[in-house]
C-alpha cells in the first residue's frame, strides 16, 4: 500500500528556495508516476510538476517552469521538488501524488494516492 510522507515546507522570504521530499512509507514505490500539485486558498488544485517512473520524462506548469525542478531517487523511495526563486504567488498547499502507471499525468484526477500536503508561504 502506498504511504506518501512529505516534508520540507515552511516560511520563505521571496526570491528564497524550498525543497520538498515525498517518500513512500509503504514500501511500494513501483513502478508509478509523480506528480506535485498546489493549492491556494479558495483556488482549485493545479498542476505543478510530474515526472515518469525512469526519470527520463518531466513536465511542467507554465507558471513553474525554469524555477522548480522535479526529481527522484527510486532507491530511495523519493521524489523530489525543488523550488527556487519563490514568489509570493507560489504560496500555496503542496502535494505529491502517484500515478499507478509509468506515464505521467496533468490530472490529478489520475493519480492514485495522496500525500498529506505541506503548506509553503512565501512572504514579500
Amino acid at each position: 500500500q502506498v504511504q506518501l510522507v512529505e516534508s520540507g515546507g515552511g516560511l520563505v522570504q521571496a526570491r528564497g528556495s524550498l525543497r520538498l521530499s515525498c517518500a513512500d512509507s509503504g514500501g511500494t514505490w513501483g513502478r508509478y508516476a509523480v506528480g506535485w500539485f498546489r493549492q491556494a486558498p479558495e483556488k482549485e488544485r493545479e498542476f505543478v510538476a510530474a515526472i515518469s517512473w525512469s526519470g527520463t520524462t518531466t513536465y511542467y506548469a507554465d507558471q513553474v517552469k525554469g524555477r522548480f525542478t522535479i526529481s527522484r531517487d527510486n532507491a530511495k523511495n523519493t521524489a523530489y521538488l525543488q523550488m527556487d526563486s519563490l514568489n509570493p504567488e507560489d504560496a500555496a498547499a503542496y502535494y505529491c501524488a502517484v500515478r499507478f502507471s509509468r506515464l505521467t499525468s496533468k490530472d490529478p484526477v489520475e493519480y492514485d494516492a495522496w500525500g498529506q500536503g505541506q503548506q509553503d508561504t512565501v512572504s514579500s
